[in-house]
């Protein structure tokens, strides 16, 4: 599995890799909604931006996580950020996370299409399993991973300590390499639909 860091652009976003020239429009997307903050694993709300930031750099250095920009694909206006994280090449499995959504993204085309278009870039690097991993507290995102058509696998109790020091039970979903073209169909129906 060989997967791209590149920008990839849709008919509603555009997905960019983390630089100087986003850093401000994805800061301004993400500065919002600190109660979901408060049930995230990292926090890049406010002041934390800075180290949130960075965190995801050095990690990309480590060749860990891919961070993306999400960007209006019209406008250029910041609409959020997510990443591949946890690129395991060996066994063909990457992680889809560290998703946030500005307020105005959120409930239209944006997060469908955001990830149509990185499930079509894991699969075709030869990805088997595209993974997601969601707080057991936050059922907006449970419901969103679930509607794209992910699997939902199980909890993982007591997963992870967040930045607040909540003790996270995670609920794990995929979708792999076969279910990937009945996936593809129902989001290009619903992207579709959206337009």
């Amino acid at each position: 599995m060989d997967l791209p860091y590149t920008a990839v652009e849709g008919r509603h976003v555009r997905l960019e890799p983390f630089s100087a020239d986003n850093r401000e429009a994805v800061r301004q997307a993400i500065n919002c909604d600190p109660e979901t903050w408060n049930i995230y694993g990292t926090n890049g709300y406010g002041e934390a931006f800075s180290a949130w930031w960075d965190a995801a750099l050095i990690d990309l250095a480590k060749g860990v996580r891919h961070p993306y920009a999400i960007l209006d694909a019209r406008t250029g206006e910041g609409l959020g950020t997510s990443s591949f994280h946890q690129i395991d090449p060996a066994h063909r499995s990457v992680e889809i996370g560290y998703t946030f959504l500005a307020l105005q993204a959120r409930g239209g085309p944006v997060n469908p299409e955001s990830k149509r278009l990185m499930l079509e870039r894991a699969f075709a690097a030869g990805a088997l399993r595209v993974f997601f991993q969601v707080d057991a507290r936050n059922q907006r995102s449970q419901a969103a991973v679930a509607k794209l058509g992910a699997v939902r696998e199980g909890v993982l109790r007591k997963h992870k300590v967040t930045w607040t020091g909540h003790h996270r039970d995670t609920v794990v979903f995929s979708i792999t390499d076969e279910d990937w073209p009945g996936v593809r169909d129902r989001l290009n129906a619903r992207l579709a639909a959206l337009s």
